[in-house]
C-alpha cells in the first residue's frame, strides 16, 4: 500500500501542485482547504503524514495542530508556512510536528522530510511493539491469591517514584517484579540498570557503580561511565544487596541521600536523577542485628517493602506455570510441543520447591529434552519431585504436643533434607540455607542427626 499524505492548506494552487507532485512519488495524496476539514479527514481516513498550512481562516495551523496531537498522537505533522518565523517554528515544534519548512516549497525538501517522517513513525511504531512484547515477556503468571495481592501492589507503586525493597527466597522472581515495575512506570522510556551486588568484587564495585577517569587505577585505561550514571533517568535495580560489604554500603547511602557521586580519580561531582529498586534473598532486619547491614541504609531503601511468595504458597499457580514454560521451552529450542498430565502436575504441586520458580523451570527444562513421548506423565517426574513425603506434607508435624515441639520437628526434618540435597556437605548445605557453618554444625548435634542417607 501507499503511504497516504493529507495536505492541508487554504490556497487552491497549493494543493493542486502538491497533491500532483505526492502523487508522481508514490505516495497517495489528499487535500483539506482549512483545519475543520483537515480534522474531519483525520479521523475518517487515518493518514500516514500531515503537511499543515499555519495561516489558514477558522483554526489556524497552530490549533489544528493541537487538535490532531491529542487525538493522534503518532500521527507525523510536517509544518508548511509563507510567514514563518523562528517562534512559530519552535512552537510547533513543542507541540509535537515533526518538522517546520517554509515557503516557496522546495518539492526535494518536502520529499526529504515526508521520507524522514514516515521512517520516524516506523521506528516508535516499532519501538511501541517492542515495549508490549518486553512486557508480556515480564509477566507475573499466576492468579493464585497471594499473586494477586503481588499484582496489586506493583499496579499501586509502579507509576510513582517510590523506591521498592523486593524480598523473597532465591528464585522467586524478584528481578520480574522489578523490570515490571520499571515497564509500567513513567520512567519506561529510559534504562532499567541491573546491579548484581553479590558477583562484583568488593575491589571493583566502586569504579562498577560510579565509573572512573582514565589513569584512576592500573589498568583504567580509559573513562567510564558507572551504573548510576547510565540509568540517570531511570531506573537501577540493586539485587542481592544484602551482599554488599559495610564500606560499599556507606558509600551507596551518600548516593542514595544526595544522587551526586564522583567518578573514582575524578573531582567533577556528577548528578543523576535515578528510581533504586533494591531486593535481597535475606532477612536485612536480622542483618542489622548482626552488624552486618547498616539500619540507615535498610531505612532508605524500605520505602515501599514487596514481599514476592515462595512457589510452595501458590501451588495452585503450577499448572499455568507450567503451561507456560513448556510453551516457551518448545518455541525457543524449536522442539516438539509437549503437555503434562493432571497426575503429573499434582506431584509438582505436592512438592515443597526450595528452589522456587526456578526450580520449576529447570525441571520442566530437562522433562521436555529428556521426554521422548509427546505427553509427560507421572512416571516421567524424577525424584525427589516424584513423592510427596516432603516436610510440608509430613503427618508425624501434626503429632507434636505444643508449636514449640512441631518447629523443633519441622527444623529437623528441614535440615535433613538440606542435606540430602547436597550429599551431606555441611558447607554447601550451610550456604544453602543462609546460615553460618559453625552454627549448622550445632544444629546437627542438637537435633543428633547422624545420617542423611
Amino acid at each position: 500500500m501507499f503511504p497516504t499524505v493529507l495536505v492541508v492548506d487554504d490556497e487552491p494552487s497549493i494543493l493542486q501542485s502538491l497533491s500532483g507532485i505526492l502523487s508522481d512519488e508514490g505516495f497517495e495524496a489528499f487535500t483539506a482547504g482549512n483545519g475543520y476539514e483537515a480534522l474531519k479527514m483525520i479521523e475518517e481516513m487515518s493518514p500516514d503524514l500531515v503537511l499543515l498550512d499555519i495561516w489558514m481562516p477558522g483554526i489556524d495551523g497552530i490549533e489544528t495542530l493541537k487538535e490532531i496531537k491529542r487525538t493522534n498522537p503518532f500521527l507525523q505533522v510536517i509544518i508548511i508556512s509563507g510567514h514563518g518565523n523562528v517562534e512559530t517554528a519552535v512552537k510547533a515544534t513543542k507541540l509535537g510536528a515533526y518538522d517546520f519548512i517554509e515557503k516557496p516549497l522546495s518539492i526535494d525538501k518536502v520529499i526529504v522530510a515526508i521520507n524522514n517522517a514516515l521512517n520516524f513513525r516506523r521506528l516508535e511504531e516499532e519501538n511501541q511493539l517492542l515495549k508490549r512484547r518486553a512486557l508480556g515477556k515480564s509477566r507475573i503468571t499466576g492468579e493464585s491469591p497471594p499473586i494477586k495481592a503481588l499484582k496489586q501492589q506493583i499496579a499501586v507503586v509502579a507509576p510513582t517514584n517510590a523506591w521498592v525493597l523486593i524480598t523473597g527466597e532465591n528464585g522467586t522472581g524478584k528481578e520480574l517484579v522489578a523490570r515490571t515495575i520499571h515497564q509500567m512506570s513513567n520512567r519506561a522510556e529510559y534504562p532499567l540498570v541491573e546491579v548484581n551486588c553479590a558477583a562484583i568484587p568488593e575491589e571493583l564495585i566502586e569504579s562498577e557503580l560510579f565509573g572512573h577517569e582514565k589513569g584512576a587505577f592500573t589498568s583504567a585505561n580509559s573513562k567510564k561511565r558507572g551504573k548510576f550514571e547510565l540509568a540517570d533517568g531511570g531506573t537501577i535495580f540493586l539485587d542481592e544487596i544484602g551482599d554488599m560489604s559495610l564500606k560499599t554500603q556507606a558509600k551507596i547511602l551518600r548516593i542514595l541521600q544526595e544522587q551526586k557521586f564522583e567518578r573514582a580519580g575524578g573531582t567533577r561531582t556528577l548528578k543523576v536523577d535515578v528510581r533504586v529498586i533494591a531486593a535481597s534473598n535475606k532477612n536485612l532486619e536480622e542483618e542489622i542485628e548482626k552488624g552486618s547491614f547498616r539500619e540507615d541504609l535498610y531505612f532508605r531503601l524500605n520505602v515501599v517493602p514487596i514481599e514476592v511468595p515462595p512457589l510452595r504458597d501458590r501451588t495452585d499457580d503450577i499448572p499455568l506455570l507450567v503451561e507456560e514454560f513448556l510453551g516457551e521451552f518448545s518455541k525457543n529450542d524449536k522442539l516438539e510441543s509437549k503437555e503434562m498430565t493432571p497426575e503429573a502436575i499434582r506431584l509438582l504441586q505436592d512438592y515443597h520447591w526450595p528452589g522456587n520458580v526456578r526450580e520449576l523451570k529447570n525441571l520442566l527444562d530437562r522433562l521436555i529434552i529428556m521426554t521422548s513421548d509427546k505427553i509427560i506423565d507421572a512416571k516421567d517426574i524424577p525424584e525427589p519431585y516424584a513423592h510427596t513425603k516432603t516436610a510440608r506434607k509430613d503427618s508425624s508435624l501434626f503429632m507434636s504436643v505444643s508449636l514449640k515441639e512441631a518447629k523443633k520437628e519441622f527444623e529437623k526434618a528441614y535440615l535433613i533434607q538440606k542435606l540430602r540435597e547436597n550429599q551431606g556437605n555441611i558447607s554447601q548445605t550451610a550456604e544453602a540455607i543462609g546460615i553460618e557453618r559453625s552454627h549448622l554444625h550445632k544444629k546437627i548435634k542438637a537435633y543428633e542427626i547422624n545420617s542423611v542417607e
